[in-house]
């Protein structure tokens, strides 16, 4: 890998002909917004970048359910988890014990079922208390390396749950991803979420990328006691930006405490079936995702 937990660079970060990687202008340089850099050679037929303004707002859960919904479609799906600093996408998939091996030269990925693998830093770090301790360039080498140095495959869909806002990691695999579909934006219905989140969307618009849609998560909640629903982060606010930037409304999932249940335990809630109206949701928002990204 490009370093240690603790930041002991092994490997320098990958440099384009604009010499981009590590300078402090990056995030604004029209070169670096281009993509100048050289794509990672990675066999994909679509990227999906998975975005939120503001951290809490269940950008994780959404990035696992729809990886576990591609794959229940029959396709090959990765799931890149590039939240470097705070990653729980193997906790939430029930792999947190696994470590990634070296085949070869290529790392192997964790795979979870037949059809779907995962990468994620937490297969690195010796424990879950061990924080990562890292400049951009040494994220920006690490993500190259885990989309051109990983043994995928040939995937149908390689699903990137990104650290909240825009910073590093989500320019970087904007620059690297080949075959970007586009990104899926998270929020709350809450002010202080859709006020971050409007950030999200013009930064991948800036970017030049589609924005596959807007989803509105915890948006209002059903009573377990007396069956009443209770707005309580509110309700709407996902849907309003998705119309204030003319972007496709995926659909809202309210706040359950059986998805929270699921995560914790390593069990995606998409695989749970049932008659539970939260599943319903979630699963109707992931097959509207699905149709709007096509094959």
């Amino acid at each position: 890998m490009a370093g240690d937990a603790a930041g002991t660079p092994q490997a320098g970060p990958e440099t384009c002909s604009h010499e981009c990687t590590g300078c402090a202008s990056a995030g604004t340089c029209p070169d670096a917004a281009a993509g100048t850099r050289p794509k990672a050679e990675i066999s994909v037929r679509h990227v999906i970048l998975v975005l939120s303004g503001k951290g809490g707002v269940g950008k994780s859960t959404v990035s696992v359910n729809l990886a576990y919904a591609l794959s229940g479609h029959g396709y090959q799906v990765g799931l890149l988890d590039l939240d470097l600093h705070g990653p729980t996408i193997p906790k939430m998939l029930g792999v947190e014990s696994r470590r990634l091996q070296i085949l070869g030269n290529r790392i192997e990925p964790v795979h979870v079922t037949g059809s779907l693998s995962v990468i994620s830093m937490a297969f690195l770090i010796p424990d879950t208390s061990t924080p990562i301790i890292w400049r951009g360039p040494m994220k920006m080498a690490a993500i190259r390396q885990f989309l051109e140095d990983v043994n995928w495959g040939s995937l149908d869909f390689l699903v990137v749950d990104l650290p909240p806002g825009t910073g590093d990691e989500a320019l970087t695999v904007a620059q690297l991803a080949p075959n970007l579909s586009g990104a899926v934006i998270v929020t709350t219905p809450q002010d202080v979420a859709t006020l971050d989140s409007k950030k999200a969307i013009a930064f991948v618009k800036k970017l030049g990328l589609p924005v596959l849609g807007v989803i509105e998560n915890m948006s209002g909640m059903v009573c377990p006691h007396c069956g009443q629903e209770i707005e309580l982060f509110g309700k709407g606010g996902g849907k309003k930006i998705a119309e204030e930037f003319s972007v496709p409304f995926l659909g809202a999932i309210p706040l359950d405490t059986e998805m929270r249940r699921a995560g914790d335990e390593g069990r995606p809630f998409i695989i749970k079936r049932g008659n539970s109206s939260t599943w319903e949701s979630v699963d109707r928002v992931m097959e509207e995702l699905i149709r709007v990204v096509g094959t």
